[in-house]
């Protein structure tokens, strides 16, 4: 993979409900793969980026499900995202990382753009329709 880590700041997007000093960890089912336990705590330094992560998980939650942007501090080494990076967009524009060590949770962000009712589904249609088994590989 190209290029240099970035210093942040970083976010997560998740349907969880997290305080400051609450911890994400690696362990747990992929959102787009519940077959897949996820080795790694995904992240990103673009704040629309988790976003659209979080309106996603949401989506694929379903119920009342609500998205929820984190501002977050790795508490270990992180790497560029392999799904993404190089794989899907030359270098890292999308400035994904992932890790296995925990994220601290910072506080909630509430300033990102939602994505419009077109937006959201047009992505439902890309990614939420299709069954979990061909949502396609994830290098974990």
């Amino acid at each position: 993979m190209t290029g240099e880590l970035d210093g942040g700041p970083f976010y997560h997007g998740t349907v969880a409900v997290l305080g400051p000093g609450d911890l994400l960890v690696a362990g747990r089912r992929s959102n787009y793969r519940p077959d897949v336990v996820m080795n790694h705590i995904y992240f990103t330094a673009l704040v629309d980026g988790a976003g659209l992560a979080a309106e996603l998980a949401a989506e694929l939650v379903g119920g009342t499900a609500a998205p929820h942007v984190y501002l977050v501090e790795p508490t270990g080494p992180f790497e560029n995202d392999p799904n993404v990076t190089d794989k899907k967009f030359p270098g890292n524009p999308t400035r994904s990382y992932r890790s296995t060590a925990p994220l601290r949770i910072v506080r909630e962000i509430t300033a990102w753009t939602r994505l419009t009712p077109e937006a959201l589904r047009m992505w439902r249609d890309r990614v939420i329709a299709v069954p979990p088994e061909e949502r396609g590989e994830i290098v974990n």
